[in-house]
């Protein structure tokens, strides 16, 4: 990965292996260890693009860094230049995993080369293509093939995540509902048909979760701990949440919460939208994250009107974040589209009921079954379809009825819990792709 700034204050020790000119760039290769493990670690050490304050994408305003092509293809030409053992190393990877548009030009590079690795291109978010102009691509000094429509021009444009399609010897997106969805009008932000031509070696695994980290019967984050056996504690963190926020000290009031950025794409405003009749519902609702100024002030406004029922923190605090995981009830994630999703599989963990729209890996992850007896409940959290208040509306007012029958309403609790969201299940399907890759002629 490359060495950012926040990466180098938190890791000082590495040595550095090799050192290279890329793009005339004085560039080290530096080794260290991921914290706590033997896993090597190789960083991309070039001050100049990658040792700055903000974030690896924006400066410290969110304004979009104007050198980004240049920074993100220099990584690739290192990325290139190790796969093929160019540094030095004394080794050679048998697969080169790709992840977004940052890395995609590693794959057309790599075909230049001989004796080169398979390579596997995962898409987290088809959304952020990494387009630039094509003064740019001559900027860069790509070769001139490259620049056809059915490589790495796109309407005009240089597309880093187009040519990550294009040339990878296998293509996967974070859920398998999403590797199907992109090959739609609807969410293939215009790539659609390039990702229909390249079907054939497109697919969807989902990611895991670190159950160690997102664990309520060891979190030391949350209030109190519990487990599947003992989920009398659960409530325990709902009373220290309610008074922790300024909600009314309740039982039995449920609680539906959001962890989110806030922002469309999230069904941010479908709640918004809703919130007069949540209110009259007499439910809580607790929100954290942050993102759209616009939806923010609406959120906080709603918030001063709707004291003791409705709290809103913006910003972004991990501890809270996994007190409002342990604490709720309900966990609203109504997203426009989301690739995979994490917070509703922590949720599960936490006995916590999702309520999400049937998309990408919220389809994938949460089991609703519309029909529930005590008899035949196999649900974990409730689903619906539209990008629609009125239909989240709808199924929130069936959680409502749901939590008014406890005997359902454990069950699916206890069902949540018991899903598997580890990442062993997930490393076992990437270790199926790699070999599938890897006897690829």
């Amino acid at each position: 990965m490359p060495f950012y700034k926040q990466v180098k204050d938190q890791l000082p020790d590495t040595r550095c292996v090799t050192t290279l000119k890329i793009s005339s760039m004085n560039v080290e290769i530096l080794e260290s260890r991921l914290p706590g493990t033997t896993i090597p670690l190789l960083f991309v050490n070039c001050p100049a693009l990658f040792d700055r304050e903000g974030n690896p994408y924006t400066d410290e305003n969110g304004i979009t860094w104007p050198d980004n092509a240049e920074r993100f293809a220099l990584f690739c030409r290192a990325i290139v230049m190790t796969a093929v053992d160019q540094v030095q190393l004394n080794w050679k990877p048998d697969i080169l995993h790709c992840n977004d548009w940052h890395t995609g030009l590693a794959c057309p590079l790599l075909t230049f080369e001989e004796d080169r690795p398979k390579t596997v291109f995962t898409i987290h978010n088809l959304a952020y293509q990494g387009l630039f102009s094509y003064e740019t691509f001559k900027d860069l000094q790509l070769p001139d093939e490259l620049w056809s429509y059915d490589r790495v021009e796109y309407n005009g444009q240089l597309s880093f995540i187009k040519a990550g399609i294009v040339y990878a010897d296998y293509v996967n997106t974070v859920s398998p509902t999403y590797a199907e969805e992109i090959k739609t009008a609807e969410y293939g932000a215009g790539l659609e048909a390039l990702l229909q031509y390249h079907s054939s070696k497109l697919s969807g695994i989902i990611n895991g979760i670190d159950l160690q980290e997102w664990n309520p019967g060891t979190d030391k984050n949350i209030y109190s701990n519990y487990t599947i056996q003992n989920l009398d504690n659960k409530s325990a963190n709902k009373t220290s949440l309610q008074k922790e926020l300024d909600l009314t000290v309740s039982n039995n009031t449920p609680l539906f919460t959001v962890i989110s950025r806030i922002a469309e794409q999230k069904g941010i405003d479908l709640i918004i939208n809703i919130l007069p009749e949540l209110i009259k519902l007499n439910v809580q609702i607790a929100i954290l994250g942050s993102g759209d100024n616009a939806l923010e002030k609406l959120l906080l406004t709603a918030a001063a009107r709707y004291k003791h029922q409705l709290a809103v923190k913006i910003g972004y605090d991990e501890v809270l974040a996994h007190k409002i995981t342990a604490a709720a009830d309900f966990f609203l994630m109504p997203s426009r589209y989301e690739p995979c999703g994490l917070n509703q599989m922590y949720s599960q963990q936490y006995g916590t009921i999702p309520i999400v729209r049937s998309t990408g890996g919220l389809e994938d992850t949460v089991i609703d079954n519309n029909s529930i007896t005590t008899d035949n409940c196999n649900s974990t959290g409730l689903k619906f379809t539209s990008e629609s208040s009125a239909e989240l509306l709808n199924t929130i007012v069936r959680a409502i009825d749901i939590y008014n029958d406890k005997s359902i309403f454990n069950i699916i609790r206890i069902n949540a819990m018991k899903q598997d969201f580890s990442w062993t299940n997930s490393a076992n399907q990437y270790i199926d792709l790699y070999t599938t890759a890897c006897s690829k002629s």
